[in-house]
C-alpha cells in the first residue's frame, strides 16, 4: 500500500520545570486520552463495513431483500472511517510526509532553532489549510442540508457528511497544537495556535472565496511547507484550493471531490482487504506460509531466494502494504537467507524489493484502485496482473542478480557469524525441496492458502460484489485466526482495527485532495492538450511506451502510489488510448512502474521500514536495492512492449 506510513511526528514530552506547566501538561494528557474516541469510532465504522455486506449476502437469498440501501450505507461508513482514521493517524504521528532534513543543518543551537521554525511552518501551515478545508466542507454540507436526502432508515445523508467539516476542524486543532511541541515552556500555550491557526484559515477562505488570487506566491509557500515536512494531504489540498482560487471557483469543489472519492462504490474494498491482511500479518500466518515456501523451494541459497521472492510478493498482495510485509516477514526471512550463505546486504535488498512486487497480484489494493479510477472490471484487472507479476519476479531475480551465489567475502563471513551466533530455523535445515514436508506444512497453513481463493473466487463466481468479497475475506481472516488457530483475541483484533483505520485514514485524505487537483486539471483541458502535444512530438507507439515508462518511474519516486493513481491515471488514460493502448495494458504498465516508488527516496517507504526493521542506515538499505530498481524498469519495459502479457489471459477467459 502505497504509502504504508508516513514520517513520524515528534510526540510531546512531559514538562519538567514548574508546577504550572506540569499542571497544563497533565490537563493536555487527559485531553489526549479522551481523544481516543477517534479510534473507537473508526473501528466501529470498519466493523460495520464488514458486517453489513455479510448480512446482505445472507439475507438476499433468504428474504429476497437485505439491509436497506446497504451499498450506500457502507460507502458512507467509509467516510466516517476516513475522517476518524485520519484523526487517529495524526495523533499517532502517521500522516504521510516527505520528511525534512533541513533541521539537521548547522550547529546544535542553530539546529534547535531550525527544527522549531520548520515545525511551525509545517504543522502551522497544515493547520491553516485544515481551517480552509473545514470551511469548504461546511459549505458543501450546507448545500446538502437543503436537499434533505435520506441515507437509510430515515437517517439524513448530511449527518454523515458533517464528519468532513468536523474532522478537518479537529485536525486543524491538533496540528496547530503541534507547533508548540519544540519547547516545554511553550506547551502550556499550545491551545493558542491550536485555536487561532484553523480559525485564521477559515476566515481567509471566507474572505477570498469566489475571488481570484495570485497563484505564484501560494505555490512557493506550499513548496516550502512540503520541504519542511508538512503532511502531503495538506500540501495537495492547499494546491487544489489555490488553483480553484486562481480561477475564482468555489472552494466547496474541493470538499465535493473528497466526498466523491470516499463514497466511491468500489472503495470500501480498500479498508476491508487491508484489515484481512493486517489480521494475517499480526498472527502466525507469516510463519506458516514461510515454512511452506521454504519446504517447496528448499533451504539452499537458490531455494531460499525463490521462497523469499514468492512469499514477499504474495504476502504484500494479501496485506495491501509492502511495509507490513517487511515488518511481518523480515525477521523470519533474513536469518534464513544468512544461514543459507547469502550476503546480509543482498538479503536485505531482496526482502525490501520483493515486498514491492505484490502490487500486481490480486487482491492488491492498488489493482482495485486503478480499476475504480479507470472504470475497468476489477476481475479483469485481477487476471491481467498474474503473468506480469511473474515477469517482474523473474526480472528481479535474474536481472537484479539475486539468484547469483556469493563467492566468499561478505556472504561467507555474514553467514558464518550468523550461524555461530544463532541456531538455524527449523525450515532452513532441509537444503532441497521436500514434497512430504511441503504437504504437511501446507495442511497447517490451509486456512491462509484459502484466503485468496475466498477473495477472488467469490467475485469470479458472481456470488459477491467486490465490496462483499472484501468483507467476506476480512471476516474469513478474523474467523480462521481466532477460531482455527486461536491466535486472535479481542485485544489484538482491536489493535488491527485501529491500525487499519490509521492507514486508511491517512491514505483517504491524500486521495481526496489528489482527486480535487485532478478534477481541476481535467476541467482545464490539460489531458486534451497533452494528447495533442505528445502525438506531435512522439508519433511512434513503441517510442511513446518507452517515454511513458521513464515518466512513470520519475513520478513513482516523487509521489505516493495512491495519489499517483488518482492524479495521473485520469490525465494519462486519454493519452494512452490515443495510441491504441488497452486500459488494462496501461494499468499494468502503470502499477509495474509504481513498484519502484517503494524503493526510491523521498517517497520510498520500504527503505524506511527496512531501515527500522533491520537496524541499518537508510543509505545502506538504498544501496542494497539499487539492482532491483534497474530490474523493475526492465520488467516494466517488457510488459509495455508485450501487451499480451496483460490482456491475453482476460481475453482468453472471456471467449
Amino acid at each position: 500500500m502505497a504509502s504504508d506510513a508516513g514520517a513520524m511526528n515528534t510526540a510531546p514530552t512531559p514538562v519538567q520545570a514548574g508546577a504550572a506547566p506540569a499542571s497544563a501538561w497533565r490537563r493536555w494528557q487527559g485531553w489526549q486520552r479522551w481523544q481516543r474516541w477517534d479510534e473507537t469510532l473508526a473501528g466501529a465504522a470498519l466493523a460495520l463495513m464488514t458486517l453489513i455486506p455479510l448480512l446482505e449476502l445472507a439475507l438476499r437469498p433468504l428474504l429476497g431483500r437485505g439491509v436497506e440501501n446497504a451499498p450506500v450505507l457502507v460507502q458512507h461508513l467509509g467516510l466516517l472511517l476516513a475522517m476518524a482514521g485520519a484523526l487517529a493517524a495524526e495523533r499517532h504521528g502517521h500522516l504521510t510526509t516527505l520528511g525534512s532534513s533541513l533541521g539537521q543543518l548547522g550547529g546544535t543551537a542553530l539546529r534547535t532553532v531550525m527544527q522549531a521554525a520548520l515545525r511551525v511552518l509545517a504543522q502551522g501551515g497544515a493547520a491553516l489549510v485544515c481551517g480552509l478545508l473545514a470551511l469548504a466542507s461546511w459549505r458543501f454540507v450546507a448545500s446538502e442540508v437543503e436537499a434533505a436526502q435520506a441515507l437509510a432508515y430515515g437517517i439524513p445523508v448530511w449527518w454523515v457528511q458533517a464528519a468532513m467539516p468536523l474532522g478537518f476542524a479537529l485536525l486543524g486543532l491538533r496540528l496547530g497544537a503541534r507547533c508548540a511541541d519544540h519547547s516545554p515552556a511553550a506547551s502550556r500555550w499550545r491551545w493558542l495556535p491550536a485555536l487561532l491557526l484553523p480559525a485564521l484559515g477559515a476566515a481567509l477562505g471566507a474572505r477570498l472565496d469566489g475571488s481570484a488570487a495570485p497563484l505564484g506566491p501560494m505555490v512557493a509557500g506550499l513548496l516550502l511547507m512540503l520541504l519542511a515536512g508538512a503532511p502531503i494531504f495538506a500540501v495537495l489540498g492547499a494546491l487544489a484550493l489555490a488553483l480553484f482560487w486562481s480561477d475564482a471557483l468555489p472552494l466547496a469543489s474541493v470538499a465535493l471531490s473528497h466526498y466523491q472519492i470516499t463514497v466511491n462504490p468500489s472503495l470500501p474494498a480498500l479498508p476491508l482487504f487491508t484489515l484481512a491482511g493486517l489480521v494475517l500479518a499480526r498472527t502466525g500466518a507469516a510463519q506458516r506460509l514461510g515454512a511452506l515456501f521454504t519446504a517447496l523451494f528448499g533451504g539452499g541459497v537458490g531455494g531460499t531466494v525463490l521462497a523469499t521472492a514468492g512469499l514477499c510478493s504474495a504476502f504484500t498482495a494479501i496485506t495491501g502494504g509492502s511495509g507490513v510485509t517487511i515488518l511481518a516477514l523480515g525477521g523470519l526471512l533474513l536469518p534464513l537467507l544468512r544461514h543459507a550463505g547469502y550476503a546480509e546486504q543482498r538479503g536485505i535488498g531482496l526482502v525490501t524489493s520483493a515486498s514491492a512486487l505484490g502490487v500486481l497480484l490480486a487482491p492488491s489494493v492498488p489493482l482495485i484502485m486503478y480499476a475504480v479510477i479507470a472504470r475497468v472490471p476489477i476481475t479483469d484487472m485481477f487476471l491481467a496482473g498474474l503473468l506480469p507479476a511473474l515477469v517482474m519476479v523473474a526480472c528481479l531475480l535474474l536481472v537484479g542478480g539475486f539468484l547469483r551465489r556469493d563467492r566468499g567475502g561478505e556472504g561467507s563471513s555474514a553467514s558464518a557469524s550468523a550461524s555461530a551466533s544463532a541456531p538455524a530455523p527449523v525450515s532452513a535445515l532441509a537444503t532441497r525441496p521436500d514434497l512430504r514436508l511441503a504437504l504437511r506444512v501446507a495442511w497447517a497453513a490451509k486456512w491462509e492458502l484459502a484466503a485468496p481463493l475466498v477473495a477472488i473466487g467469490s467475485i469470479v463466481a458472481g456470488i459477491a460484489t467486490p465490496t462483499e468479497s472484501a468483507a467476506l475475506t476480512a471476516a474469513y481472516a478474523v474467523a480462521t485466526q481466532a477460531l482455527a488457530h486461536r491466535e486472535l483475541g479481542w485485544r489484538r483484533l482491536g489493535a488491527c482495527l485501529a491500525e487499519c483505520a490509521q492507514l486508511i485514514g491517512g491514505v483517504m485524505l491524500i486521495l481526496g485532495m489528489a482527486l480535487a487537483l485532478t478534477n481541476f486539471l481535467v476541467d482545464a483541458g490539460i489531458p486534451d492538450r497533452a494528447v495533442d502535444w505528445v502525438q506531435g512530438a512522439i508519433p511512434d507507439r513503441h517510442l511513446f511506451l518507452l517515454a511513458l515508462c521513464l515518466f512513470l518511474f520519475a513520478a513513482a519516486a516523487l509521489m505516493e502510489i495512491y495519489a499517483a493513481i488518482v492524479v495521473l491515471v485520469p490525465l494519462l488514460l486519454p493519452l494512452t488510448r490515443s495510441y491504441g493502448i488497452d486500459p488494462l495494458h496501461f494499468g499494468i504498465i502503470f502499477l509495474a512502474a509504481m513498484e519502484v516508488g517503494f524503493l526510491c527516496p523521498p517517497a520510498g517507504m520500504n527503505l524506511y521500514f527496512a531501515s527500522a526493521m533491520f537496524g541499518k542506515p537508510i543509505r545502506y538499505v538504498a544501496a542494497s536495492v539499487l539492482p532491483a530498481v534497474g530490474a523493475i524498469f526492465i520488467g516494466t519495459v517488457l510488459i509495455a512492449l508485450w501487451p499480451a502479457l496483460a490482456t491475453g489471459l482476460p481475453a482468453w477467459l472471456a471467449r
